[in-house]
């Protein structure tokens, strides 16, 4: 039942953020095509790769190794939207870039979180023990993301008076019960995540500054404009940590170590995501 909640909860965010989305957005993508692939690259090849050699150098647990590998599987969400508008980067880039890398995760997602587990010994023997299934994995992403994306476009284009009335609403509603649903899940569990906390937060830490970093220097590598980069660099390092946490509800019912690494993923990128947007904001006004 309460894997059932969050499910919903999440599908409930996820068909929030996409009444965003416009068919615009996706056109953009025909009209810039090298942003967007270099942004994708960032996500679904550089931070994956980067990821699996980091867990093959760290000798962790094997579920915290799994947990860092989900995320760095996952799609950018939408708060890398806010941020990089924040930030002033490139607005329209950025959603592009999370339109068709969400599309693009019903299939990536799953095929670069089972490669990566495969890869490792200790996940793969791990993920033996306790019958990791993609087509689980695919299912999820389904229910997630595809299935409520849909719908939220659907709404936008036949009935945008609903959505100009319960975008707000919606986006408080979910908000709220996701916080209520994570704050009673650590309660439950204080301190066994207290414990989590300290050896997990440096981690996602390292793991984040890794894939900021990367999104950075490959955008860097192709003579990006200065906006570009900024949206590139904020799409690399900014992961959808909710499609994470409610995966591990669905499918590994709620492992602490897994909902810690996730958990902590969605505090801080917001964290380092916001303190790049104003770094950027004043670096601006200087020149």
């Amino acid at each position: 039942m309460q894997q059932a909640i969050l499910v919903a909860v999440l599908a409930l965010m996820v068909y929030t953020v996409s009444l965003e989305l416009r068919p615009g957005d996706f056109r953009y993508v025909a009209r810039h095509p090298l942003p967007v692939c270099i942004g994708l690259l960032a996500q679904f090849v550089l931070l994956p790769a980067a990821t699996l050699l980091l867990t093959l150098w760290l000798d962790l647990p094997p579920a915290t190794e799994a947990a860092m590998m989900l995320v760095a599987a996952c799609p950018g969400g939408a708060l890398s939207n806010v941020i990089t508008a924040l930030g002033r980067g490139n607005l329209a880039l950025s959603l592009s870039i999370s339109a068709v890398s969400s599309m693009a995760a019903l299939v990536l997602t799953p095929l670069n979180f089972t490669l990566m587990i495969a890869a490792n010994p200790e996940t793969a023997a791990w993920s033996r023990a306790i019958s990791v299934d993609p087509f689980d994995l695919v299912l999820s992403l389904v229910l997630l993301l595809a299935l409520p994306m849909s719908a939220a476009m659907l709404s936008s284009r036949y009935a945008p008076g609903f959505v100009a009335r319960a975008r707000k609403p919606l986006a408080r509603l979910a908000g709220l019960a996701l916080a209520v649903f994570i704050l009673a899940a650590i309660a439950a569990r204080w301190q066994l995540f207290v414990v989590e906390l300290g050896r997990t937060l440096p981690l996602v830490i390292l793991h984040n500054g890794l894939g900021l970093a990367l999104g950075w220097f490959g955008s860097t590598a192709a003579s990006l404009n200065v906006k570009d980069r900024r949206a590139v660099t904020i799409e690399g390092g900014m992961q959808n940590s909710g499609l994470a946490l409610g995966i591990i509800a669905a499918q590994f019912d709620s492992d602490l170590a897994m909902l810690a690494v996730a958990g902590l993923w969605g505090v801080w990128h917001a964290v380092s995501g916001g303190a790049l947007a104003l770094i950027w904001r004043r670096n601006d006004r200087r020149g």
